[in-house]
């Protein structure tokens, strides 16, 4: 039918923006580090009263910004992060509506009320928190955006049930959903640009006042991502988006039992440095210095094994992707097999990727995202020593 036919060519376009987007993204993140990392050393070593404190800080945020573009590049590229945990999707809503982005976005535009109505009875999903916000954010900052003057957006919470009937219909499969919907009363989607609304870019041309011009696109790719289905209604009385997401039976977790941990995140312990970018080597190795570790750094998986032969250290912060030569998997699956049990912790420009998630299953302590901050770091490294 010609409705299939249009979703399987979103798909493929989808598709391709994200193997490009893919591409791009692992050496944007590994230039941003330096962007965002060496300001921050930067900024540890002038006083707080500093006339090239603002800039530096601006550079930093400006880099940070960046990163943030990045990330919705990779959710394109590899759709949501492979992490999933049960929550509860009223409260990740609300979590949101308290956020210092939404409460920002609401003094920008005084005379447009944002409320929230919870009518879901099942509201447990399996997701990734953050992207499941980033959603909002973006399905939120353009509602606002969309009302010219005074109006309101409605973020609610729903239950429905696809029988059989709806899932021929609508592609998508029989069984209970909780709806996300966010309906604004602005002036309306355009018919002739309905279908194009998830493209990349597409949207800021049309119709955002700012951001990316990914904000759609990021929305439609995590809704894939968590199996379920996205609608959207539009006339000149206002914009309604409808986030389908399958209901879980399982509970979510109670959050006030995680993070016992101890915080701090200095130490002394010895720590190798893998890393292919000579920048971030001398990056990483820094920060490490700074939270007092004995730091040594290589720039190949096969220096790495080479070094551990004569040098036994306690946690290896290692590359994902280092060329040429042996990739972070390949280096690791190496190095347990002559010293099992060695702590690593895995970095890498990409979100966890499937060899991110096979070197943890060989045993690497955790996973850390570049371009990352020296407090990430630090703890990274402290949970890895923890276990």
């Amino acid at each position: 039918t010609e409705k299939l036919e249009k979703q399987l060519n979103q798909a493929k376009r989808m598709e391709s923006m994200g193997l490009m987007a893919g591409g791009v993204a692992h050496d944007l993140n590994n230039i941003l580090s330096g962007v965002v990392g060496y300001p921050e050393l930067i900024l540890k070593t002038i006083p707080e009263e500093g006339e090239l404190r603002t800039q530096i800080e601006a550079i930093q945020e400006s880099g940070l910004r960046a990163a943030a573009v990045v990330d919705d590049l990779l959710t394109i590229a590899r759709g949501a992060a492979g992490t999933r945990e049960i929550h509860d999707l009223d409260s990740l809503v609300f979590e949101y509506l308290e956020s210092l982005e939404c409460v920002k976005i609401k003094s920008l535009y005084p005379e447009v009320v944002v409320d929230h109505q919870f009518n879901a009875k099942q509201v447990n999903i399996s997701c990734s928190p953050v992207h499941i916000k980033k959603c909002l954010m973006n399905l939120v900052t353009n509602a606002v955006e969309a009302i010219q003057d005074s109006g309101t957006v409605v973020v609610s919470t729903s239950n429905y049930f696809i029988d059989e009937a709806a899932s021929v219909e609508q592609s998508i499969k029989t069984g209970e959903y909780v709806v996300l919907e966010v309906q604004d009363s602005g002036p309306g989607i355009a018919k002739e640009n309905l279908e194009h609304i998830f493209e990349p870019f597409y949207s800021r041309k049309v119709m955002a006042r700012s951001g990316t011009g990914l904000g759609l696109t990021v929305v439609w790719n995590t809704v894939q991502d968590h199996k379920g289905k996205i609608f959207v209604e539009s006339s000149s009385r206002g914009t309604t988006f409808k986030l389908f997401f399958p209901v879980s039976q399982q509970e979510a977790g109670d959050k006030s039992e995680k993070d016992t941990t101890d915080h701090s995140t200095t130490g002394s312990e010895h720590i190798l440095v893998v890393d292919d970018v000579s920048l971030l080597r001398n990056l990483a190795s820094r920060m490490l210095e700074i939270l007092g570790y004995q730091v040594d750094s290589v720039s190949s998986g096969e220096s790495a094994i080479h070094y551990l032969k004569e040098n036994p250290v306690d946690v290896i912060v290692l590359d994902m992707l280092m060329e040429p030569g042996m990739n972070g998997y390949q280096t690791y699956k190496e190095i347990i097999n002559l010293y099992p049990g060695q702590r690593a912790i895995i970095a890498s420009g990409f979100s966890e990727s499937d060899d991110v998630k096979a070197t943890m299953k060989l045993g690497a302590s955790g996973f850390i995202k570049k371009p990352y901050s020296m407090d990430e770091l630090g703890r990274a490294v402290k949970m890895a020593l923890a276990t």
